[in-house]
């Protein structure tokens, strides 16, 4: 049912500059203007047959079906400076239903038919003078952000001053937080010559434009309008007539220091004591926070039980503000029961160490539940890697649909929600490639593999696991003195970042247990029926399955096996009674 207009809505037919108020009056059961004589469509009450819009003031629209041609006459296309299957206002596709001026060809589609931008803007926050709409696509740089966008309008100038804004730049908040910077951000119109470069796309900033900037003695960091803004970098809060909060930037130390390298954690009863890194393996002990082995740094270790941390991931604070996420982020850390299972909103591995998670209750991120494991927090907002020779940076301006190409595991990649990027070339990085460990040991060999970025040559690999070619244009791990070459995913697995004895919920009820895979006769996967080759497994009573992924599946499948069964017994009964039910 269509949408009953008022004797005070706006004639469409009249001129935007002067309008004129609706007289609705029925004929023939269909609403008509009693001025313009327009009728309404039943049903698209919304949208009249013409309209005089703003957007194109010179001359009236007529709104058209896509398959309907013969209602307007079409000029010639070398005739005409528009594009007839774009909306030539904001160069979106046109839809089934849309507005066409008959005498240019002008086209429009339905959304931007009921915007109505305000002619004037007397008090604008971004300038001193009023400004005015200007009714055309605006090819000039907007003096608040810079851009050249002509897939933003509407455009506001003030001709006095040459002035021009983009209508979405002119609230632009005067002060904000973002979390890829400690500090205070606040709106500059522009900037001295030393500034160049924006430190969140690290793309060059234009020093005649609006952009933001640190205030703060000695810090030169600035960032363009858009960047700085972008929903998935500003949290939305204005901060103008909000106090400074000093506090704000502190990290929570995460230990107090009790002794001469004994300190006592947060999240555990004990004491731990530091110990030195003296180049051995000790494959049983692991740090409770990122999973990974003792076996290249200085960790601390507990004094009463089997709780070990590495000094790296002891030291992290409590609370950290990182590029990957708007708002900051607090550290949560495990006991040997999980409710859930675990998956990193970035790398997305399994996991069951420490997690940082959003501080937020009202997130309005698009993961059902933000969280982070170690590896992907301790990834700096710039960063080099061997595999290329320019810095890489967090980019997270993008949309989870957009598709991009990773050179390090050389695929298509879609659903993420931050990735690294290179400003010099189109070089990019999945978090999964970029938390990739440079080296990792192997069963019990003596000395580790190393990540071989990808080789163009012609040689011929085989992986030590499945015995399967290597691709040398992928990554992979090899050792030049043993020989040896194997997937990254034969040696990681799926559960390298799960520690055994843990227990959590997976699939409603059911309750797995991560359990070593320290045995010669590996068990057999209840879900693919193969040997489980990781280094653990998971257990659910007396079935064993190599990844959470057959775990689930088998389930499903048994639910819908036993299902089946049980319509199968059923159609037998009804069958030898009242006749078959068909399955």
């Amino acid at each position: 049912m269509g949408t009953a207009f008022s004797k005070e809505a706006r004639c469409l037919m009249s001129d935007p500059a002067n309008p004129q108020s609706h007289e609705l009056i029925e004929e023939d059961h269909r609403p008509t203007c009693a001025k313009c004589g327009d009728e309404f469509i039943r049903g698209w009450d919304h949208y009249p047959r013409k309209v005089r819009h703003i957007y194109h003031s010179q001359h009236p629209l007529t709104l058209i079906n896509q398959s309907d041609e013969s209602e307007i006459a079409i000029p010639e296309q070398g005739k005409s400076n528009f594009v007839f299957n774009k909306c030539n206002w904001c160069g979106g596709d046109l839809q089934y239903k849309f507005y066409r001026c008959s005498i240019c060809g002008f086209c429009l589609d339905l959304d931007c038919s009921l915007k109505s931008p305000p002619l004037t803007i007397t008090n604008p926050k971004c300038h001193h003078h009023p400004l005015l709409f200007f009714p055309r696509p605006f090819l000039l740089p907007c003096d608040a952000c810079g851009l050249v966008n002509i897939s933003e309008p509407p455009v506001y100038t003030c001709f006095p001053c040459h002035y021009v804004v983009h209508q979405s730049c002119i609230d632009l908040p005067r002060q904000i937080k973002i979390t890829h910077h400690p500090h205070r951000l606040s709106y500059t119109p522009f900037f001295p010559p030393d500034y160049s470069t924006c430190k969140i796309c690290y793309k060059t900033v234009d020093i005649k434009y609006g952009q933001y900037s640190c205030n703060h003695d000695g810090c030169n960091y600035v960032a363009h309008s858009k960047c700085a803004t972008h929903e998935k970098v500003w949290d939305g809060d204005e901060l103008e007539w909000e106090p400074d909060d000093t506090n704000e930037t502190e990290d929570i130390s995460p230990y107090e220091t009790v002794g001469v390298g004994v300190i006592k954690y947060f999240c555990h009863e004990h004491h731990l004591k530091l110990q030195r890194y003296e180049r051995v393996r000790d494959a049983d002990k692991q740090c409770e926070a990122c999973i990974l082995p003792m076996d290249y740094c200085d960790f601390y270790t507990c004094m009463q039980c089997n709780f070990h941390l590495h000094e790296v991931c002891a030291s992290l604070p409590r609370k950290l503000s990182h590029a990957s996420h708007h708002h900051p982020l607090l550290l949560e850390p495990y006991g040997p029961y999980l409710q859930s299972h675990m998956c990193c909103s970035t790398c997305h591995r399994e996991f069951n160490g420490f997690q940082y998670k959003c501080s937020r209750d009202d997130c309005q991120m698009t993961e059902p539940s933000f969280k982070v494991d170690i590896r992907c927090i301790l990834v700096p907002n710039v960063s080099t890697y061997r595999c290329h020779a320019h810095p890489l940076f967090i980019n997270t301006c993008f949309s989870r649909e957009d598709t991009f190409y990773c050179n390090g595991c050389k695929g298509a990649k879609r659903g993420q929600i931050s990735r690294l990027e290179c400003t010099l070339c189109e070089f990019t990085l999945c978090y999964f490639c970029a938390t990739l460990p440079d080296e990792i040991y192997y069963k019990h060999a003596e000395h580790p593999l190393s990540l071989c970025y990808g080789e163009d040559v012609d040689g011929t690999y085989w992986c030590e696991t499945c015995e399967k070619k290597i691709d040398p244009a992928r990554q992979f791990y090899t050792s030049t003195k043993r020989c040896i070459t194997i997937h990254i995913g034969c040696i990681m697995g799926s559960s390298m970042y799960l520690k055994h004895g843990f227990t959590f919920h997976y699939g409603g009820d059911k309750i797995l247990e991560v359990v070593r895979n320290s045995s010669n006769s590996r068990p057999i996967c209840s879900g693919c029926y193969e040997r489980c080759q990781d280094l653990v497994y998971y257990k659910h009573q007396e079935r064993c399955f190599c990844c959470a992924k057959c775990s689930w599946e088998s389930g499903r499948i048994r639910y819908f096996g036993g299902l089946k069964h049980f319509l199968k017994s059923f159609n037998i009964f009804f069958f030898q009674n009242l006749g078959p039910i068909p399955i």
